[in-house]
């Protein structure tokens, strides 16, 4: 859609930024391209897993995903639960009028295929797409996992990060004087711990978790922002409107979040797609190297250390290294073009 000047100028400043981010056509469809691999990592259960999402058999319906059956229901000879991908079971489910549907890939991220034809790690082939680790687990599924832990991590350690960051600088900036200095002098000193150190004191100490990762990685991630934000505040907070809201009798929380934060955010919004970034690299790195999350859970890094592990089995170090490298593609896109479009100076 075009709009001529005075079309533009009866326009939000929102709607004049989302132009311009839509007239970013590589940061628009980057988001576009992410935000629908997000979402369908959602629903990874429903895409990957090796239960079936219905079964028909003898005429009625069991529902897999959700239940437990043991095997004699299917015909099967132990009590234990059904191993859904058994060629006997699945013989026994399909024959005559019974009938099942599958999820397009038929293995979780623990599930071991202890019927390969080949040992592993084995390559791609049309029982596993994508092949499998060292363990015999389905490497696609892994990576739908995966991308999904790591991508959610990432959001969820950005507000964490961003809270109190905003939190922090906006304190520093507008109260200044003794605040701001002894606030700056313990960033300082705390921006100076060194953080692998302690993340490596503290996963010996306690059991690897992804609660213990957002809670260390947690208290290092503000600082970057607080100081942007800290700045914002130090710009603007002398200008006419806040101290004729001053001068009214607004107070001080209320001139912070109502005025002076609402014009600060342009840092906080550019750098949330790096920020994001940042995390996914963080996590990765923590894994790789054995810090990070259980060595059961989907992890990114710990598919890329087998990698480095089994040399021949390209397949491991490929898919993972093209999953991670376009995830941050897509962020750095999404990121550029919102830094451009929240400048004002662009028409």
């Amino acid at each position: 859609m075009i709009l001529d000047k005075k079309q533009l100028l009866h326009l939000s400043p929102a709607k004049r930024a989302w132009l311009r981010f839509k007239n970013n056509r590589r940061g628009y469809y980057s988001l576009w391209i992410f935000s629908i691999l997000l979402f369908v990592s959602l629903f990874a259960e429903m895409i990957s897993n090796d239960k079936p999402l219905i079964i028909h058999y003898e005429q009625q319906y069991y529902y897999p995903l959700w239940n437990d059956y043991p095997e004699t229901i299917f015909g099967g000879d132990f009590a234990a639960k059904t191993d859904y991908n058994d060629p006997y079971i699945k013989q026994k489910i399909e024959q005559n009028d019974n009938w099942a549907i599958y999820p397009l890939n038929h293995y979780r991220y623990d599930s071991i295929n202890y019927f390969a034809d080949l040992p592993n790690p084995a390559q791609p082939s049309t029982q596993n797409y994508l092949g499998t680790d060292d363990r015999g687990r389905d490497v696609l599924a892994r990576l739908i996992y995966g991308f999904r832990l790591s991508v959610l991590f990432a959001l969820f350690l950005t507000a964490i990060g961003i809270v109190i960051g905003i939190i922090v600088g906006s304190i520093q900036g507008y109260f200044v004087g003794k605040i701001d200095l002894v606030t700056q002098r313990f960033i300082e000193i705390w921006s100076s711990m060194p953080e692998l150190y302690l993340l490596i004191i503290f996963a010996s100490i306690f059991n690897p978790s992804i609660g213990l990762l957002i809670v260390l990685l947690s208290l290092f991630g503000w600082m970057g922002l607080s100081d942007y934000v800290r700045a914002e505040f130090l710009r603007t907070r002398n200008l006419d409107y806040v101290m004729a809201a001053r001068s009214m009798g607004v107070s001080d929380t209320g001139i912070m979040f109502k005025h002076l934060l609402p014009n600060s955010m342009v840092p906080v919004l550019t750098f949330l797609p790096f920020r994001i970034s940042g995390s996914i690299l963080a996590l990765t790195s923590l894994d790789y190297l054995g810090l990070g999350v259980p060595p059961s859970t989907p992890s990114l890094g710990e598919l890329l250390s087998q990698g480095k592990e089994n040399i021949d089995a390209w397949w491991l170090s490929m898919t993972t290294f093209s999953v991670l490298v376009g995830t941050l593609v897509l962020l750095i896109f999404i990121g550029e073009a919102l830094r451009e479009a929240l400048d004002t100076r662009r028409g």
